[in-house]
């Protein structure tokens, strides 16, 4: 999950269309060369001149006090571009199934959709009042999701333009009030929209037309959401540690567990995630723990080094695994037959040194990537742990990645307010 401090937010197959539908709803329907000044010499407006890492004008540095930080180039830069419209911190990213189009958010209350190719600007969200947390395409690139920590959610259709000028237009169809909002997503086979809140609540929404489903959460933070391979369910992690399993259909709790199980957490649940070809379900905690679901409830649990800041299982899992990312800086690889490690990835910080996991993305069964506080984002042979690439770049931390298999092409959003485009090295499983 995203990692906690100052300024930034909290923490957040392939299935039938026809299994979609059973969601139902009540009314369905470069520097200078020749410049050898001194350090001290070099005035703030030459160093944003030269590096565009610091903030565009000073006006902007005096109406927003706490934007101080300086980020100066990286010292290697594997990115194909980047883009650097953001002002703040980018939270959230994402790049379109079948267009040369990313969409980023950030502290800025801004969002963006530009071309993947240049870097141009295609279109910009303004009506965001808090920082844009979550941002994502539809499954089939229909819509365009945005949402902020305040809960203001829009959703934009994208539509060819026909009277000429930009070949792409969005058009807002849809917006929604929800209290602080702590994640937020899509369906993977409809267009359908799932979000959590501070207040214990998850939201499920029919777009366009924004029929709307309710599953209470009691007054308890629902922290992290993530729905099961089926597509039918949605797996739930709660502050106090509890979880739940809800049927979409019926909006009925199909199993729950709270902190009073002696397998559960005790301590507030940071990362979920689903297996997707089987009923197996993994959450992560605060509290170093992963514990492995069924519907039935907890069959197992392991332990991590350090707080479970992101989990997740493989595309396809002949292999039996899961993998995690700690803020201690672990990358483990589970078996979740045996509830015991299968391999640690090769990875290791200096002591005092910023290198926590923020995320973990699988891009193939065998190749696991993590991206990290200090801004590299490293791939790993998830059956060794032996480390295949890094992708270098950021100089801060990374908040979230997306890829895109049919281009082999990742995205990546930081605290040092760029998102960049990477290409992927051949993974050669």
């Amino acid at each position: 999950m995203r990692v906690r401090h100052n300024n930034t937010p909290p923490h957040p197959n392939e299935i039938e269309d026809d299994e979609a539908e059973e969601i139902l709803f009540d009314n369905d329907i470069p520097p200078d060369a020749d410049d050898e000044l001194e350090m001290e010499e070099i005035t703030m407006e030459e160093l944003e001149a030269r590096y565009g890492y610091l903030s565009d004008d000073e006006d902007e540095r005096s109406d927003n006090p706490n934007n101080d930080t300086v980020f100066f180039p990286p010292e290697r830069d594997d990115a194909k571009l980047t883009f650097m419209k953001h002002k703040w911190a980018v939270f959230g990213g994402s790049l379109h199934p079948s267009r040369p189009l990313a969409a980023t958010g950030g502290q800025d209350d801004r969002a963006y959709v530009w071309s993947i190719n240049t870097c141009e600007l295609v279109y910009e969200i303004t009506e965001h009042k808090d920082t844009v947390t979550d941002v994502h395409f539809s499954y089939d690139g229909t819509y365009l999701a945005t949402g902020d920590m305040a809960g203001e959610l829009f959703v934009h259709k994208l539509q060819e333009n026909e009277s000429g000028g930009a070949a792409i237009t969005l058009r807002k169809i849809w917006e929604y009030s929800m209290g602080d909002l702590t994640w937020m997503q899509w369906h993977r086979a409809a267009n359908v929209l799932l979000a959590g809140s501070e207040n214990g609540e998850a939201y499920v929404w029919r777009i366009p037309s924004g029929d709307c489903k309710i599953l209470p959460g009691g007054g308890v933070r629902c922290g992290v959401g993530e729905l099961t391979g089926d597509g039918k369910k949605l797996f739930v992690g709660y502050s106090n540690g509890g979880v739940k399993l809800w049927d979409l259909k019926s909006c009925t709790v199909v199993m729950d567990v709270d902190a009073q199980h002696p397998l559960a957490h005790q301590s507030l649940v940071l990362s979920v995630a689903c297996d997707k070809e089987s009923p197996l379900y993994a959450a992560g905690g605060l509290d170093g723990k992963i514990v492995f679901y069924t519907n039935n409830g907890p069959v197992g649990s392991v332990e991590a080094e350090g707080s479970v800041e992101c989990i997740a299982f493989p595309p396809s899992n002949e292999l039996k695994i899961v993998a995690s990312g700690t803020l201690h800086g672990q990358i483990a690889v589970w078996d979740y037959t045996k509830y015991g490690l299968r391999a640690l990835c090769d990875y290791t910080f200096e002591e005092g040194f910023k290198g926590g996991i923020t995320r973990i993305k699988w891009l193939t069964d065998h190749t696991l990537i993590a991206a990290t506080m200090d801004g590299s984002v490293i791939g790993f042979d998830a059956r060794s742990g032996a480390r295949k690439f890094s992708l270098e770049g950021h100089v801060a931390e990374v908040y979230e990645m997306c890829y895109n298999p049919n281009e082999n092409i990742l995205l990546t959003v930081s605290e040092d307010r760029r998102a960049k485009i990477f290409n992927v090295p051949q993974l050669g499983d």
